[in-house]
């Protein structure tokens, strides 16, 4: 199993992963009732302009720049995954654009209002999070973040169990290391909590500090 935690992530990733044993995706498709409500929601909850632009980075299909898009929000998206942008809806493909790292946003657009991202950082090297961290800044003013938490420094453990199907889940930190983290790179933390409304609803009611969100602001 070991090395699947190498493997791109393709079309075993998101189509038969619960299956194989290798994430929590199967047949991952379009699901606008979970989806549209996410989206109302951040919009709503970070007070977005439709004059302002989103980066979804992680955007996997596109799905979450779909719904942003059907709110009038002039969504984008970026993804490391080949097998995922191809598979993204005709609506929204030329939105979305495959990347390897942080300097290749530049290529989609140069600068954007927000920077939004969902379970992601946790699938980023922590040698690697500080270059992508630092990296964001030149391309976002703001950043908001779901991440699935740790229960302590020293253990690799997250306080949802579920989430080590995913072997590519490899960062496993805490609430307080996450905050650190931010503040070294060079973000200033205006609200983390551990609940946002219309996100990850299904963990946060049995595990109420399984997942933390963060909106960061760059310091200019």
């Amino acid at each position: 199993m070991s090395e699947r935690t190498t493997i791109p992530y393709d079309e075993d990733y998101f189509e038969r992963g619960v299956a194989l044993g290798v994430s929590g995706y199967m047949n991952y498709t379009w699901m606008p009732e979970q989806t549209m409500r996410m989206a109302h929601h951040l919009v709503r909850e970070l007070k977005i302009g439709l004059d302002e632009t989103v980066l979804d980075y992680g955007c996997a299909k596109g799905y979450f720049v779909r719904a942003l898009r059907l709110l009038d929000i002039q969504a984008y998206g970026v993804d490391i995954s080949p097998y995922a942008i191809e598979s993204a809806p005709k609506d929204v493909a030329r939105f979305c654009a495959l990347i390897e790292d942080t300097d290749a946003i530049a290529a989609l657009k140069d600068t954007f209002d927000w920077v939004i991202s969902k379970d992601v950082f946790e699938h980023i090297p922590e040698a690697v999070l500080p270059q992508v961290l630092v990296g964001l800044q030149r391309y976002a003013k703001r950043l908001f973040l779901a991440i699935p938490l740790g229960k302590s420094d020293e253990k690799d453990t997250f306080v949802i169990p579920a989430y080590h199907q995913d072997v590519t889940h490899i960062t496993i930190k805490p609430m307080e290391w996450w905050c650190a983290l931010f503040e070294r790179c060079g973000w200033t933390i205006t609200w983390s909590g551990y609940q946002f409304r219309g996100m990850k609803e299904n963990w946060t009611k049995s595990w109420a500090e399984g997942n933390g969100f963060f909106v960061l602001s760059r310091m200019d």
